[in-house]
Parts: structure tokens; sequence; C-alpha cells
């Protein structure tokens, strides 16, 4: 058994599954040196915060060297630092206390494309000889000078540029700066081990693997008929990409073999690796990608980070998630950086901290691994930005009707009595808006009564209260039928009863009857106001109620 199959505690699981991760941007976390941009240092000084949450996992996002063109998910060096960030003397500093404190990091990998600014790119673009020409996806043109099929980029037009140097075309994916690498050629594959291998050796302990599903091609290059339903998960409606059926652009058979291979070389350091996987049917993808306990330990999809919070969306993905996922894990993520925040996206708007409460209390007892994004244990809600300081390329694209992802970004606010909330002494790259100023780290952690209590020492307590758990932890779940907006289930262990539970997601009281006897769980006295009588479990606007049964 590999490290990273390896048992802790007192529980029966692998740890990752256990464990909390917590995705930190570094971009607005927290600047150290003044020019706007957060950074490795800013990161390292606030770990204490971090492992302070109770989380096991920090999820960094790229710090790559890069043009920024895709604020670092355009990758130009996939073995240093950018300038922006720090050095690599700052990311072995950041390791270092990390582990001081317990805490394991998880970094960004973004195989699937590079910037165009990258050394591999700028040699193969060159000509149709040289050593890295068939390192990206290169295709001649149609006889009348079109592109070789109808392929979509995510982020808008057509998914092939021309280059006038080849005279052909190449793709992306994403930005056309992003040009997509050939996975089918061996030696790239080789060549990102090798970069996954550099990262082991400083002590990175995982890699949340980004668009892992982008890596290979239908190597006929043929056209991806209309989308039977259109995909709303994972783009907005007004963007085309959604009405194809993405089956030759992306999701091809040949990525379990690497899938394979990297497993194999992560077991040698005990690394672990979470997938991103974006598709018409992840659910199936993340199956795949996690069965047989010889490829990804863990996969996300966005079937949380959807404007449908309600009930029965909810347990509809999950019982989808169980009953397709034969032995593989989920890791339950409702925000993140792509994503307009979940206390806006779910909550339709308002502002409400008992909603962020039971939404952390919800997703940290769902069967998985909970993926937090920054922020969410301080109840931000999603910033309305200018277009005159939007910095997301995607949202300048579809701007009115769709705003990009710059909303979810802003700057983490640390103190709102000091310039920029405490983010940084420069003007931070993206404006930190007045209301999130007013949730600052400092104002939460000051509250001292309890019927107050903050978002932040909620999510601290919830989160501990999870890890003392074996039921929270490693139970299986199965749902209960309840009057929607309630999210009602049970986690079981054999022979150790279960931990019930029920989460009103609406604004107004409710009240429904509990199918079988149990004894209130102690969670602490205060926070998710709820409680049971007899066989009626009585929750106000956005309460929980956790019980138990032998």
């Amino acid at each position: 058994m590999s490290q990273s199959d390896s048992k802790h505690g007192s529980g029966t699981a692998p740890w990752w599954r256990e464990a909390v991760i917590y995705q930190v941007y570094p971009r607005s976390f927290k600047d150290s040196n003044g020019d706007g941009v957060g950074d490795l240092p800013g990161i390292t000084a606030k770990l204490d915060y971090i492992a302070a949450l109770g989380v096991d996992i920090v999820w960094i996002s790229p710090f790559f060297t890069s043009p920024m063109k895709d604020f670092g998910y355009d990758v130009a060096d996939y073995c240093d630092v950018d300038p922006l960030f720090g050095t690599l003397a700052d990311f072995d500093n950041l390791i270092a206390r990390a582990h001081e404190l317990g805490l394991k990091i998880m970094i960004d990998q973004v195989l699937s494309h590079t910037a165009e600014a990258h050394p591999w790119f700028v040699e193969g673009r060159k000509d149709r000889t040289n050593p890295k020409a068939d390192w990206y996806v290169w295709a001649d043109a149609k006889p009348d000078g079109n592109p070789p099929n109808n392929w979509l980029a995510v982020f808008g037009g057509s998914a092939w540029q021309w280059d006038a140097r080849r005279r052909q075309y190449y793709m992306h994916n994403f930005l056309v700066s992003q040009p997509q690498m050939n996975f089918h050629h061996p030696d790239v594959q080789q060549a990102h081990l090798d970069n996954v291998r550099f990262w082991l050796e400083r002590g990175v302990d995982g890699f949340r693997m980004d668009a892992c599903n982008f890596h290979f091609h239908d190597r006929s290059l043929r056209d991806n008929p209309p989308a039977l339903q259109r995909d709303s998960m994972t783009v907005s409606d007004s963007n085309p990409y959604g009405m194809q059926a993405h089956v030759h652009d992306k999701t091809q058979p040949e990525n379990l073999a690497f899938l394979v291979r990297l497993r194999s070389l992560l077991n040698e350091y005990g690394a672990i690796a979470i997938g991103e996987v974006g598709d018409d049917d992840s659910l199936a993808v993340m199956a795949a990608y996690t069965a047989g306990g010889d490829k990804l330990h863990l996969a996300y999809s966005f079937n949380l980070l959807t404007a449908d919070g309600s009930a029965r969306y909810i347990r509809t993905q999950v019982e989808q998630f169980e009953s397709r996922v034969a032995g593989g894990w989920a890791s339950w993520s409702v925000g993140n950086h792509d994503s307009v925040r979940v206390a806006t996206r779910w909550n339709k708007g308002a502002y409400d901290p008992a909603f962020s409460k039971v939404v952390l209390a919800m997703q940290l007892s769902l069967k998985g691994t909970p993926c937090l994004y920054q922020g969410d244990e301080l109840a931000l809600t999603e910033a309305e930005i200018a277009f005159e300081d939007l910095q997301d390329p995607y949202g300048i694209t579809f701007w009115p009707e769709f705003k990009g992802r710059d909303g979810c970004r802003t700057p983490i606010p640390w103190d709102g009595s000091q310039a920029n909330a405490g983010f940084s002494e420069g003007k931070p790259w993206l404006p930190v808006p007045p209301e999130h100023a007013a949730r600052a780290v400092a104002g939460q952690e000051q509250i001292t009564e309890s019927t107050t209590e903050s978002t932040l020492q909620f999510a601290r307590r919830i989160i501990a209260w999870r890890k003392q758990s074996a039921h929270l932890t490693g139970g299986d779940i199965a749902f209960f039928d309840a009057p929607e907006p309630v999210l009602a289930f049970r986690r079981e262990l054999p022979g150790q009863g279960s931990v019930l539970a029920a989460f009103n997601l609406g604004a107004q009281a409710i009240q429904f009857s509990w199918p079988e006897a149990a004894a209130a769980a102690d969670f602490g006295g205060h926070g998710l106001p709820g409680a049971q009588q007899g066989g009626t479990v009585r929750l106000p606007p956005f309460g929980a109620w956790f019980g138990k049964s032998a």
C-alpha cells in the first residue's frame, strides 16, 4: 500500500478521504510587497490562519511563470515561480512552514495546454520539421481555408487559430494564447511527468489536475455533433460551446492510460491527485477516472457549482454519483475561482450569514472530501465589478450577459480598519468591495457572544466537529424524503449507528416528520438552530439539525 493510501487517526479510510481541502487563489489571498497582487510569501504569512480553520490540504492555484493572460492557467515554465508571486525559495519556505503546521500542499497542474510563450510552442511553430513540431495539435486548413472541423473554444469562437509561420491551424480549447498540447506524442507525456516529479522532489503532497479530461483529442478530427441537451453546468447560456456534444475534442479513452502512469509516479512519493472534470456527462468521467485505485484519487465536477441550489438538485447529484461511481470518491465543492460565489449564487443575491453557515454545514456533512474556497468561511458574496475594472478575458468577451469570474476573485479582507482591508498596501489588482471589508477576518474573530457567532468561528467549529465524527468522514449516505427546501440524510457506519442531518436551505421556517427515532447530536449548543420533538423536526430559516440513532 502506498503512503498516499495509508490510514490515519481512528478511522479506516485513506487520510485524503477524511481531509478537508482549502483553495487559495494566490493573486487575491495576501500581498506581501505592496504591488497589489497576492504572492507566495503572503500565503506563508497566513498559513497559521488556514491551519486554525482545521483544514488538512491547501490547494494553491497556479503560480508558475506565465504571461498571465489567463492569470497563471497559461504556463510558460512548469518548473519555476513567476516573479509576480516570488521565487522557488519562497515556495520552499511555504512548503516547510505548511508541514510544520501539519498542512499538506496541493498545487495545480495545467497539462492540457501551455502559454503561447512557452519555449515548446515557440520552437514548435517555427516550421513543420523541428523537434517540437508535433508537440501541439496542428492541422491543415480545409480546401476553402476554413478550420479543419467545427470544434469550439470554451472562452468563445473556434477552437482553431491560423498560424502564418506554419501555414496551419493550431488547436486551443480556451484562449487563443493557450495552444493545446498533443498528448498522443509520448515525449509530451514524459515531459509532463518530469514536471510533476520536479515538484514532488520539492515536497509537494498532491496535485489538482486542471481540465484533466482535455488532455487528448480525436486523431481523426471528426466534427462534434449538436448537443441533445445543452450543457449549462460549465458555460453560460450566452456561450455556444454548450450547443455541441463534446465527444471528439476531449475525454478520449487514451487518457486513462496516461492517468495510470501519473498515479504510478505519485505513489512513489505518497502524493495524491484530484481531477477537475468538465464534461457533458461528468459523473461518467469521474467514475472512469477514479475507478480501480490506479488513476486519480478523487475527482470533482461543476455539478454543485451551478445556479440550482435546491435540496432536490443536490440530492440528485449525490445519489447519481453514489450509484454510478462505484468505489470512486468525490470532492464536493460549492465554490471556486471560476464560479459565482455560493452566498450569491444559491441565495439569490441576498447576504445572510445564516445561509452561509447552513451551506458550510451541509457541504461538510456530505459523503466525500469537501473543498472550501477562500472567503466562503467569511460569507463573502459575489462582488460587482465595473466594466473598466474587469481583468478576466472570459468576462470581457461575453459582457454584459456574462460578467466573467472576477466577482469571485476579489481580495480576501483581513482587517476592515486598514486600507484595502489589509490585503495590500498598494492598489489591489481587483477592488475590495466595502461589504467585504465589513466581513473581514479581524472583525469576525472578535465576536464573543455565542448567539452572534461569526461565519468564520462557525466554520472552525463545524470542521472540528466533522473531524471527530467517523460517520461524517467515512459513513455511507442515504437520503430521506423531505419537503423542499430541506435536505435530509443519514451517514451510517455498519454496527455503529447513524448520524442524521437536516438542512433548511430556505428563508422560511419549516417542520416535517422525521422517519425514525433519534437523539440530538452534540454539536456545541449553538450555531445551527433546529430542534426535534417526537417525530417532528423544526427548522428555522437556514437552520439545521443533527441527530444520532442506534
